[in-house]
């Protein structure tokens, strides 16, 4: 094996020609303003460079990475340049190499993850594993998982592997090993289970010669703590660390960068607390406001001047963050001008802040300015759906980054086809896709079963189903499970002419187990899953009945196509961190939505304060105009709620916004005060997405009729009593009797058995 300490590139101090060092000065420092110029030139010792939100943190670092090769202080595998996305990384070769003028050799740059294990792989044996180790998938993770459940005898309803390896992989994200997680932590997680189960699972990964991501940094860990020599050979190799988005960074990456950093102390972390967003993937803002305390003598540089936003959207986004405590503390400045003051904009509902949203994007489309240029930025994805909506009744294209679009999220599409069978008994797409959703024992064996029997027949899945449940082709299990399926859905069928559509659907969602598999569900998007499905129960309402409501889908699926480049950019805020727009729009500021409820509760006034920053970040993306709107009522649940500005409306500068609110928004036509659903919005477009009821009443006679043929008794091959036949399962026997394609034979091994006559050939 190669010495991993082995050098690439220049030797230490190695000096450049004057005129070589002369033009890489213009290169590497031209443009620069000065506080940035010294963030760049503060070579020795740690340094913080707190830059603000399009400050100009990248060209800072890549200068600063340039600036220390061409002064010769080190050579390219003499500095560690950490990122947290390949993406980052690729961008910080290609720009320094770009700025050099030359290919460079022997980089150390890439991510966390990427880092540690290249170190790993290095030194596998001193841990337990060998360098040709696998970095298992989650879907490996959690297979592996669910076998020590298995083994430990652990209900795994009651204790679900994807909630059990979230809690390993937060362990590991703070850097403990199963023996240093203390004893009252390991005793709250699933009352001790966890521990015992993140014990194994470990012994069963060394076993395999394998890692998941988070060992690739406990293990460097590890390897840092208990073999000093290999520390120390890393430690004088990278004579310079550089650290891209510090703000992100959780406790493992903090360890694993104080342990590299010890001996030439010339650490630089570029971030901005203020931009700390990502808490609930391990986040830990504590890392970038401690650093002077843990890095003593650290130089802390902040970049203020922004080159995106106008004033007034940097004085409304700087006098909100300001209302946190947890901040080292800066304020943002501009010479783009005054430009806009940031607009907030009450409506009456949900609906209508999609309407008056849409109409704000027409009107500036039509005086030039590009769709690519604007975006609606939300805090859950939820809210994607009316504006979604508005923009396909409007011909205005969009695209959803960050996630599919609303009706295409998996969630939705799973509910969707339960309604679609309900209207459709034919819709094989439909049942094949929901028949194990959420799993009930109706795996790949049964469904090939219903194929074949459905192509033997020419009946639909449904159809061959119905005729399988009462047979014994499937095993008893699963015929109780399938027989069961099928009464739930002549029941939600018959329900359709004396239940609201709306309820049916909540009810189709409880019955069948649906609500209760993402409620039950730990991973972190599950409870936004739920919110989608409850946002599905509203969209129904804007429909006179199912029927209309499956057309629309159909319609929405369908108007993908324009393949135009200039979109409307949809995402929610989380994923807008980098980005940047001439117009934001901001929809949904109101107290339980944003801040959301669920991080108050969870995390207090930590929680509130992340809140605050993911505004913060929302209003920072816009260049030229921000645009924030809260709804006095929203639909819950199907339920209309009077809802409450977000506090941080008011936290908002009066001298920086203009206030609107729509006429009556804060009582209704009748004088009560009560809040109910304004008339308009989608009104006008629902009779192009329902049709009339006659249309629907026949299409609904033709779908019965249809069922009703495919599944009668004359369907299928005739076989006669005492017909000697064979069974690809159960051998050779004898018809007993006939009833119509359903036949009872006396097999010579398998005993009496009631089977299909598609399954069995004459002989």
């Amino acid at each position: 094996m190669s010495d991993p300490f082995e050098l690439t590139g220049p030797a230490p101090g190695a000096a450049a020609s004057q005129d070589a060092r002369a033009a890489a000065d213009v290169a590497h420092l031209e443009g620069l303003n000065d506080t940035q110029r010294a963030a760049v030139e503060a070579t020795e010792g740690p340094v913080l460079v707190l830059a603000g939100a399009g400050t100009g943190k990248t060209r800072v670092l890549v200068s600063r990475f340039a600036h220390i090769l061409v002064r010769g202080l080190a050579g390219p595998g003499e500095v560690l340049a950490v990122t947290f996305t390949n993406r980052a990384a690729r961008e910080m070769r290609d720009r320094v190499a770009a700025l050099l003028a030359r290919s460079v050799e022997g980089w150390w740059v890439g991510t966390f993850h990427a880092l540690g294990a290249r170190i790993l792989r290095a030194h596998a044996e001193a841990v337990g594993l060998t360098p040709n180790f696998t970095i298992l998938d989650e879907d490996d993770q959690l297979r592996l998982v669910k076998q020590f459940i298995e083994a430990h005898g652990i209900d795994e309803k009651r204790l679900p592997a994807r909630a059990v390896l979230g809690i390993i992989q937060r362990w590991k994200d703070r850097g403990l090993t199963p023996d240093r997680v203390s004893d009252a932590e390991g005793a709250d997680a699933g009352g001790g289970r966890v521990l015992a189960l993140y014990s194994d699972y470990q012994d069963r990964l060394k076993t395999v010669n394998a890692a998941d991501f988070g060992d690739l940094l406990l293990h460097t860990l590890t390897l840092f703590q208990d073999h000093p020599e290999v520390l120390a050979g890393y430690q004088r190799r990278f004579r310079y660390i550089l650290v891209d988005e510090y703000q992100d960074t959780n406790v493992a990456q903090y360890l694993w960068l104080r342990f590299l950093a010890q001996a030439h102390r010339n650490l630089c972390c570029v971030g901005d607390d203020d931009q700390s967003i990502y808490s609930w993937r391990g986040a830990e803002v504590g890392n970038i406001l401690r650093f002077e305390g843990d890095f003593p003598g650290a130089r802390v540089v902040r970049l203020e001047r922004n080159y995106r936003s106008t004033s007034h959207i940097l004085g409304a986004a700087s006098a909100l963050i300001a209302n946190n405590e947890g901040r080292l503390g800066k304020t943002l400045w501009t010479d783009l001008g005054t430009g806009e003051k940031v607009r907030v904009l009450g409506v009456w509902d949900g609906e209508e802040e999609a309407r008056v949203t849409g109409e704000e994007i027409e009107t500036l489309h039509a005086k030039g300015h590009a769709l690519n240029e604007m975006a609606v930025l939300v805090r859950a994805g939820f809210q994607t759906r009316e504006f979604e909506e508005r923009l396909i009744t409007l011909a205005v294209p969009y695209r959803v980054i960050g996630g599919p679009r609303f009706y295409e999220r998996q969630e939705i599409r799973d509910a969707v086809a339960y309604l679609r069978v309900i209207a459709q008994p034919g819709d094989d797409l439909a049942f094949e896709r929901i028949v194990n959703v959420p799993k009930r024992g109706l795996g790949q064996a049964t469904l090939q079963t219903l194929h074949r029997l459905a192509r033997a027949d020419g009946v639909s899945l449904t159809g061959a189903a119905r005729r399988l449940a009462g047979t014994d082709e499937l095993r008893p299990r699963a015929r109780k499970a399938l027989a069961g399926l099928l009464a739930d859905f002549e029941r939600w069928r018959g329900l359709l002419d004396v239940m609201a559509h709306t309820e049916l659907m909540g009810l189709v969602l409880d019955e069948s187990g649906t609500t209760a598999m993402w409620r039950d569900n730990k991973a972190p998007d599950a409870p936004g899953r739920l919110e989608n499905l409850r946002e599905l129960v509203v969209a129904l309402e804007d429909f006179e009945d199912l029927t209309g409501f499956l057309e629309h889908v159909s319609l929405v699926m369908e108007n993908e196509a324009s393949a135009a480049d200039d979109k409307v950019t949809l995402m929610t805020l989380h994923g807008a961190k980098g980005l940047e727009f001439d117009t934001i729009f901001l929809p949904g500021w109101e107290e339980g939505l944003f801040p959301h409820q669920r991080a108050l509760d969870d995390q207090g006034v930590h929680g509130l304060e992340e809140e605050r920053r993911l505004a913060h970040v929302g209003l920072t993306r816009a260049r030229k105009r921000a645009i924030v709107s809260f709804a006095a009522n929203r639909r819950v649940y199907g339920r209309w709620q009077s809802a409450i500005p977000s506090r941080f409306i008011d936290e908002l500068p009066a001298d920086h916004i203009d206030r609107t609110a729509a006429p009556g928004l804060y009582g209704s036509a009748a004088g009560d005060g009560s809040a109910a659903p304004r008339a308009g919005g989608f009104a006008e477009d629902r009779a192009f997405f329902t049709g009339t009821r006659r249309r629907r009443q026949r299409r609904r006679a033709r779908l019965i009729e249809d069922v009703s043929r495919q599944t009668g008794p004359g369907a299928g091959p005739a076989f006669e009593p005492g017909q000697r036949v064979f069974h690809q399962k159960f051998g050779y026997g004898k018809v007993v009797a006939a009833d119509g394609n359903k036949l009872e034979i006396a097999f010579e091994k398998a005993g009496t058995k009631m089977v299909m006559g598609s399954f069995v050939e004459a002989v």
